[in-house]
């Protein structure tokens, strides 16, 4: 307990009797009677032969339960095993290389480290650090190609992260960096440490290429990451069909689906080639495992398809369809608890461009805006 508030009262003989009160603050002042802690108590680390000097082996992690100005800042040393100066260890807790290590030299090196705190007189604490050294990395890196696809409302693309590289590598203690190239990076940025791709605000519409290499330490392999980004014109609000599927997630359909069910839609509602088929947002039905995708159809000469049209066409077309994924309804309106006909139904469309969902999976992402839908009866 860090201290104690009392009040205390006196009162005198007198009649009536008269009192006051006062607060009395006690507080506990700390003695540095706790040492440093090492968590884990010892540590086993490994580094790769032929790495460069500097190179970070280990961080060391230490706590004390005294009070902040007799706990840290801690000062760490390495009594023994470091004669012949071959690692460094930084303010931080930091160890590092201070040689490249060479695996036929030398397999294992056993380190005593002292971690000493700020107090008076100061505690001390010890932890044994073994080191491996292990053969250099052998395997290169291998990763799958990535294609995003972006949907946003004209000229107001938030930004946000749009997918993630998925790479792997044979050499079970390699680590793997992503890098993007440097004239890229005023649209896009990759983190390096788990191939994370963001995409920064203002996309214009049409198609990005991006040079993005996984690098183990010894081998860069570059990797394809397309991204397409299509604006929405506000016409095409007006003209949308919702599909609804059964029992998808996001996910699968992206991943599993999207492609082919794309490619039979297209056959299904298109009247001529030149037509252009847009997926304008997919997203789950509250409280279900059903889940709804819109899409408008443009005519070569720039006009839309109307909803009763394609709902004609979609429902002469529905075996078909489900031969790719199962479909529960088609809907133009969604009117479903209201006391009215449906003639009577009227139905707005809102698209939130701001709250983007991003469904990604390893070969294919796809980024579109949440929406919304706003239905009343008109009897």
């Amino acid at each position: 307990i860090s201290g104690y508030s009392l009040v205390i009262q006196a009162r005198d003989s007198g009649t009536p009797p008269l009192s006051s009160s006062v607060t009395v603050n006690v507080d506990i002042s700390d003695v540095n009677d706790n040492g440093p802690v090492f968590t884990p108590a010892n540590y086993t680390a490994v580094i790769q032969e032929n790495k460069p000097v500097g190179t970070s082996i280990l961080q060391l992690v230490v706590t004390d339960k005294d009070s902040f100005h007799n706990g840290p800042p801690f000062t760490f040393t390495i009594l023994t095993g470091n004669e012949e100066e071959e690692f460094t260890l930084d303010p931080h807790g930091v160890l590092r290389s201070a040689v490249i290590f060479k695996h036929m030299v030398a397999t294992e090196y056993v380190l005593c480290v002292q971690a000493k705190d700020s107090g008076k007189p100061q505690q001390v604490s010890h932890t044994y650090v073994q080191v491996r050294v292990i053969e250099e990395s052998i395997h290169k890196p291998t990763a799958i190609p990535l294609e995003i696809f972006i949907v946003t409302m004209e000229d107001d693309f938030p930004g946000g992260v749009i997918g993630k590289i998925h790479a792997t590598d044979q050499d079970v203690y390699d680590v793997l960096t992503y890098t993007l190239k440097s004239e890229q990076k005023s649209l896009f940025k990759v983190n390096n440490h788990d191939g994370k791709i963001i995409a920064l605000g203002g996309l214009d519409n049409g198609k990005y290429v991006l040079n993005v290499s996984v690098s183990d330490g010894r081998f860069q392999v570059p990797i394809d990451v397309v991204v397409h980004v299509e604006q929405l014109l506000q016409e095409m609000l007006q003209n949308t069909v919702t599909i609804r599927f059964e029992n998808v997630s996001p996910e699968d359909f992206v991943g599993l689906h999207m492609h082919g069910f794309r490619r039979t839609l297209r056959n299904a509602v298109l009247s001529q080639k030149q037509d252009s088929l847009h997926i304008i947002s997919i997203q789950p039905v509250a409280g279900s495992s059903q889940l709804d995708m819109l899409f408008a159809v443009q005519m070569h000469n720039g006009g839309f398809y109307k909803p009763a049209f394609l709902i004609q066409k979609l429902t002469n077309a529905r075996r078909h369809l489900e031969n790719v994924i199962r479909i529960s309804a088609i809907l133009e309106k969604n009117c479903s608890g209201l006391d009215c006909q449906e003639q009577h139904c009227e139905q707005s469309l809102s698209i939130d461009s701001h709250s983007l969902m991003t469904y990604s999976t390893a070969r294919i992402s796809f980024v579109c805006p949440r929406f919304y839908r706003n239905v009343r009866c008109m009897c």
